[in-house]
């Protein structure tokens, strides 16, 4: 037993280690990445698979890369850290959207968990989410019934993705949805997941209302999975720092946007560019 349990730790020391490297170097060959911990190619190529099943990283012809949301994204925790003042402004303007008795689907975006501290204003409500800190936050909260999406956890991202957590919301209904995005780009927004679009996407499909809350940095970064028009929301949210011509545009194209001041608000540590 005690030989099973070192072997397990040296496992997960090695994978920890294969993941800051890919995640430094942001390419590495399979090769190399046997060579350098002096195991099989089988082996490397167990690892790979377990840490892209957890969402940190991408296989690809020949090795492995740093997943692109990792670059802008970064981990859970540090997206908690990023503009978020910003953020919780955002998230009390979009509280005006709650009613008591809806049913209110969140994303597992750090911007719309801090929506979750509003809620209490809003009971009874019940609540839809694949965020694993939403699920938590409001497991005890009185008035408020809480559906969690399962599927795949993804620890990069605190949250379930993926093809059955999208298949589980196909079996709801939600009066709205909050959500936010990584990249808005000619009037769309991107991710960096497949995973992730899959899941926002089946989330837009059950909800009778959609508000997407994004902050000015959005409009500068891009990602490679095309979510949706903008036009596809029913309001977005954005701080009034956000680029005046983009938000015109937005406007011109008959996207229902509300600025949100949030001018003298400090943004918080610079953080991942795009966190959601």
């Amino acid at each position: 037993m005690a030989g099973g349990d070192a072997r397990s730790d040296a496992r997960e020391e090695r994978r920890n280690r294969l993941r800051e490297l890919v995640t430094g170097e942001g390419f590495i060959r399979t090769a190399d990445l046997a060579a350098r911990f002096g195991v099989s190619v089988m082996t490397v190529h167990r690892d790979l698979d377990a840490l892209q099943a957890q969402g940190w990283l991408r296989k690809v012809r020949g090795g492995a890369s740093c997943l692109p949301s990792t670059q802008f994204h970064g981990s859970a925790g540090e997206r908690l850290t990023t503009m978020v003042r910003t953020k919780q402004l955002l998230a009390r303007a979009a509280a005006g959207e709650l009613a008591p008795g809806q049913v209110v689907m969140i994303d597992d975006s750090t911007t719309c968990l801090h929506l979750v501290r509003h809620l209490r204003d809003h009971t009874p409500v019940t609540t839809i989410s694949n965020s694993l800190p939403v699920i938590s936050a409001l497991a005890r909260e009185p008035g408020v019934a809480v559906i969690a999406l399962g599927g795949t956890y993804f620890p990069a991202y605190d949250a379930f993705m993926g093809a059955h957590t999208a298949r589980s919301v196909q079996a709801f209904r939600a009066d709205v949805l909050f959500m936010s995005t990584t990249a808005v780009t000619g009037g769309r927004c991107y991710h960096m997941s497949p995973e992730t679009v899959q899941v926002k996407q089946a989330m837009m499909a059950v909800a009778g209302r959609r508000v997407l809350i994004i902050d000015h940095t959005k409009f500068a970064h891009q990602g490679l999975y095309a979510l949706a028009p903008l036009t596809d929301f029913d309001l977005v949210l954005v701080d009034d720092a956000a680029p005046a011509a983009e938000v015109r545009r937005l406007r011109d194209n008959g996207v229902r946007v509300r600025t949100v001041a949030t001018a003298a608000a400090p943004s918080g540590a610079p953080g991942p560019h795009g966190a959601t």
